[in-house]
């Protein structure tokens, strides 16, 4: 089996020694790129930073928004003020990719998806990101969220190093949400020897995009795929970056710390969307895989042999829930979770009011006669309001020709 190389793989790419830092293959790290759903790796940085501040906890409640309901898919489609907890939202996040769910946690956390966007720029810069900018916290497209290879390899660094007890979080196989199976978009988990992380993302101006990890002998390896054409090429070419790092050991050489940005394309970011959502686009990437095929053929050499293996076993699932949120509520939502239930209480007692009043043979929803004026009013009825007669005729007099309404 040949080995993949970096410059094997179409877009950028990072390969690092997760304990050293320790770059062993990159191919223009410093390349402005949309991150997609990788954005959702520094969310949850985030989120984790609010946990270490004690803000919350990984039981306190993440609220569904209005706003928040309007994401695009991937999303769960929750309805407006349901409740869950961090740790099942960071668990869809990671799984599903739910952008619904990326922004709730941003709004709940900080207030609003700005104040979260200024909370995850402020972090990448601590960090030492210093290719990448973000406006939201799912990474649907915007031209002025972006970031590099090397800036997702010091972030997926980071979460490995500063937060070991939570890496549980980027090796789950699959959720299940009452009979509802949701697959992790991560193809090398259990298909690849030894992996066990991270996070997929795609978009048509990102292109298919992938972080992954990989620990065998005690030795942990990540690697960084952005701007790859396909699912299958995107596995492909980050399971052979890690095979190649485990089949020889990690030389001495320079740090993701000490790398310099150079190269091209540093400061405009390479829009993926004529080459992979057009029809023009999508004719012509099969053109070329055709011809490679037929080169192949001509020149008597074998299909490229995959660095995966078929998964024959089951998905080992992790459940997630609603409605069960105990942690203290970030300040940001204290407010809204009481209107809520506020809300909820008042609805409840209008309801037992309604029942009530059905039991007693009187169904409120039916309105009581108005009694003439010059009438006593019985007990029960509703009294006229004077005026009634005039404002009837005012309904139903011919409307002014010179006002034009919408209705017309």
């Amino acid at each position: 089996m040949a080995l993949a190389t970096a410059s094997s793989v179409a877009g950028p790419s990072l390969l690092f020694d997760a304990k050293t830092g320790q770059v062993i293959e990159s191919q223009d790290a410093f390349a402005r790129w949309y991150p997609a759903s990788l954005t959702k790796l520094m969310t949850t940085y985030v989120a984790f930073r609010a946990v270490d501040a004690g803000e919350v906890t990984l039981q306190s409640p993440v609220r569904v928004s209005r706003n928040a309901t309007n994401e695009p898919p991937s999303k769960m489609g929750y309805p407006v003020g349901t409740v869950l907890t961090l740790d099942d939202a960071i668990k869809i996040i990671m799984v599903k990719s739910a952008n619904d769910i990326a922004t709730s946690i941003g709004e709940s956390l900080a207030g609003s998806e700005e104040a979260f966007a200024t909370r995850m720029n402020a972090e990448s810069k601590r960090l030492g990101m210093t290719g990448s900018h973000w406006v939201n916290a799912h990474g649907l497209h915007n031209d002025e969220q972006y970031t590099t290879a090397h800036d997702l390899a010091i972030l997926a660094s980071a979460l490995r190093r500063e937060y070991p007890q939570y890496a549980s979080y980027f090796s789950i196989e699959g959720l299940s949400f009452g009979k509802q199976v949701i697959p992790s978009h991560n193809k090398l988990i259990g298909q690849f020897d030894g992996a066990d992380g991270m996070k997929t993302g795609y978009t048509c101006p990102a292109g298919y995009n992938l972080v992954a990890s990989a620990t065998r002998d005690g030795r942990t390896l990540m690697a960084v795929v952005i701007g790859a054409t396909s699912v299958k090429s995107r596995n492909e070419a980050a399971a052979g970056l890690l095979a190649k790092g485990f089949s020889e050991p990690t030389a001495s050489g320079v740090t993701l710390a000490a790398m310099k940005p150079s190269g091209a394309g540093i400061n405009q970011a390479t829009n993926m969307r004529e080459a992979l959502c057009t029809k023009a686009g999508s004719e012509a990437l099969r053109k070329k895989e055709r011809e490679a095929a037929a080169q192949r053929k001509k020149e008597g050499k074998p299909e490229p042999a995959s660095y995966l293996t078929k998964r024959d076993e089951p998905r080992d699932l992790v459940p997630v829930s609603i409605g069960t949120a105990t942690g203290p509520a970030p300040a940001a939502i204290a407010a809204l979770l009481a209107q809520d239930a506020a809300e909820k209480a008042a609805q409840a007692a209008e309801a037992a009011k309604k029942a009530a009043a059905i039991e007693a043979g009187f169904d409120p929803e039916i309105p009581l006669p108005s009694w003439r004026p010059d009438m006593p009013t019985p007990d029960g009825a509703a009294p006229a309001v004077l005026g009634d007669s005039a404002a009837l005729d005012t309904e139903t007099a011919s409307p002014d020709p010179d006002i034009v309404t919408l209705d017309q």
